[in-house]
């Protein structure tokens, strides 16, 4: 409408114009001509503006449509970029846990004899519940397909997680390393000392160890192999203070080596133990 009416006013403008050139009178028409050039130029001035605002208006309008549409389309982009790189974190996850369990089951002579023969060293299961209240620390795990069994081992990629000390189909309950009840053979990896790692008020605890055992801050413990449950050189935990104590031996603390609050998953051992026949050497053992 405001365009129709722009035009319709250029063009009295030029009609009007015309009137004068066609004047019959010079002198007339120029005195006419100068007082009509007086009247009209400022109309027609600000005509031109007006026209020259209405189409920056215009174009703003179409600038300010043109970034809206590139805004959402960025967005839309931004939006399926932080899709793509969850996606590509996940994947990133689940390699780290893969190598993690490759390492965790890198295999001893044992484990090598074992998978000589066909046999499988470990499953995979996931964690479901944790239990870490005061003196009672367990959790149970899901074996999937697997069925545990009671004594089997369950460690995580970093270290000793526990033992299954209850089954029920594919479901086992693990008492973790730090329960109170909990006794480890264990072993200081550098100087080969052994010791009983025991669990308490959240931490470790390796004792029987004298006074003049060569243990410092930092050293690792593994589990000795000698207790007829735990594998040996599975890392237990790392020495956090040595002090004395009253009697003949040390008191020495440690840093578990599994975080125990970050645990999804674990490696259960299907190595059986020692059957309690054969240490205790009762009659049965052959059986």
């Amino acid at each position: 409408m405001r365009d129709r009416w722009h035009h319709g006013l250029f063009v009295l403008l030029v009609l009007v114009q015309l009137l004068i050139m066609t004047g019959h009178e010079p002198a007339r028409g120029s005195r006419l001509e100068a007082w009509m050039l007086r009247a009209v130029a400022p109309l027609g001035s600000a005509v031109a503006s007006l026209a020259s605002v209405g189409d920056g208006v215009r174009e703003a309008f179409r600038t300010n449509g043109t970034l809206r549409t590139e805004n959402t389309s960025l967005r839309d982009e931004l939006g399926e970029t932080r899709r793509e790189l969850m996606r590509l974190m996940s994947i990133e996850e689940e390699l780290r846990r893969a190598r993690a369990t490759a390492d965790a089951a890198e295999p001893g002579p044992v484990a090598r004899a074992r998978a000589a023969r066909g046999q499988t060293s470990f499953f995979v299961a996931d964690v479901v519940y944790l239990d870490l209240t005061a003196g009672l620390r367990t959790l149970v795990l899901d074996g999937g397909d697997a069925h545990p069994q009671r004594n089997q081992v369950v460690r995580s990629s970093r270290g000793l997680v526990g033992r299954i000390i209850a089954t029920g189909g594919r479901y086992g309950k693990v008492q973790l390393v730090t329960d109170r009840a909990s006794s480890v053979s264990a072993m200081i990896e550098r100087t080969r000392r052994k010791g009983l790692v025991r669990g308490g008020d959240g931490g470790l605890e390796l004792t029987l160890l004298p006074h003049r055992a060569d243990v410092r801050v930092g050293d690792r413990v593994v589990a000795a192999g000698i207790d007829g449950v735990y594998p040996r050189g599975i890392p237990i935990g790392i020495v956090t203070s040595v002090t004395p104590a009253p009697g003949l031996f040390l008191r020495i603390e440690l840093r578990p080596e599994v975080d125990f609050g970050l645990l999804e998953d674990v490696y259960v051992l299907t190595g059986q133990p020692v059957p309690e026949a054969i240490i205790e050497g009762q009659p049965d053992a052959t059986r």
